[in-house]
């Protein structure tokens, strides 16, 4: 990759830059079981697997993947249910971040390292309002010049991923158009995202997605680990 060819990179956060994906996972998981181990009401109960994060979940604002969860077992979903869903599947990842902190991916450390020395201006783009606690736990606060996280979103009435506008919003904020602009993600919804805006190039991180999904979502590489975008004297030599 010629990244002398862009003039700003966006990375999502959570399994791209730190393996706090798998801590969003876990979360998930808890609440959701819990929750339709007690539903009596209509739908599908069966066990809440990853194969219905990835789906339905992975890289969405919190209450749009909850909804969309709930959607597709058939169980209704009023704003208060999706609400209070999305409200314990937060408090538990939080627990779990200040209980075992996080540490970033080293081959991601290594792109940031290699894109500083390069001068290219760099944004978190995630949907999680969790996203400067994240970077603050990682030591990666000072890397990026902005964080657009969930909040920012809801703040700025932009919508969230699969929609393009967060990201857009962080180019437009490091002074570069889409199509100067990197996208990094790992979630099927950021890579459709990266899509719609017509970014220069999307690069897909096959964290568990896979990379025949992360290709159809529009991804222009698909990559298992940031080091690959490295060039390989600034790697294992």
């Amino acid at each position: 990759m010629n990244w002398s060819d862009y003039r700003a990179v966006l990375f999502d956060l959570d399994g791209v830059v730190t393996p706090t994906a798998i801590v969003h996972m876990r979360a998930w998981n808890e609440m959701f079981n819990a929750f339709l181990e007690s539903w009596d009401g209509e739908g599908d109960t069966a066990p809440y697997t990853d194969a219905d994060y990835y789906a339905h979940v992975d890289g969405k604002p919190r209450y749009d993947g909850v909804r969309d969860f709930l959607t597709s077992r058939g169980i209704p979903a009023p704003q208060d249910r999706v609400v209070e869903l999305g409200d314990r599947k937060n408090d538990a990842f939080n627990a779990v971040l200040e209980r075992d902190g996080v540490e970033a991916y080293p081959g991601s450390v290594l792109l940031l390292d290699h894109l500083r020395d390069l001068g290219l201006p760099l944004a978190v783009v995630s949907s999680s309002v969790n996203a400067p606690a994240v970077l603050e736990a990682a030591g990666l606060s000072d890397r990026f010049v902005t964080v657009v996280s969930g909040a920012v979103a809801t703040e700025l009435n932009l919508p969230g991923k699969p929609a393009p506008d967060t990201f857009l919003h962080a180019a437009e904020v490091l002074n570069a158009g889409a199509a100067e602009s990197v996208v990094l993600e790992d979630a099927v919804s950021g890579v459709r995202a990266g899509a719609a805006g017509h970014f220069g190039a999307v690069v897909g991180v096959d964290r568990g997605a896979g990379p025949e999904a992360l290709t159809a979502a529009g991804a222009t590489l698909v990559v298992s680990d940031l080091a690959d975008l490295v060039p390989a004297q600034e790697g294992n030599a």
